[in-house]
């Protein structure tokens, strides 16, 4: 009985952590469509602050609306949002 309490603590407490934690993660990054070539500089909510996570999660919610991610410029938290604004435009926070 007490090990059920126990992990379903654990289970909570991670649960609770999680979302504030990806709150607090953003990336920057260039993608494409093709026919016509489009270009476009954005910035993301990501779920985890890295890289190698941001590539898989952007790439699937870029795909999805046609785009293709072709890198990923920088990993970020909040303090990097406002001198990105501007630059990202329509696509800030988009994706």
């Amino acid at each position: 009985m007490k090990q059920t309490a126990l992990i379903t603590g654990l289970i909570a407490a991670l649960a609770l952590t999680g979302p504030g934690h990806a709150a607090d993660c953003y990336a920057d990054y260039k993608a494409k469509q093709d026919n016509p070539l489009r270009l476009h500089y954005g910035v993301a909510q990501i779920s985890q602050c890295s890289k190698s996570a941001a590539k898989a999660e952007l790439s699937a919610r870029l795909a999805s609306r046609g785009w293709t991610l072709l890198n990923i410029v920088s990993v970020f938290d909040e303090s990097g949002l406002a001198e990105r604004k501007q630059s990202a435009g329509p696509n800030y926070l988009r994706f």
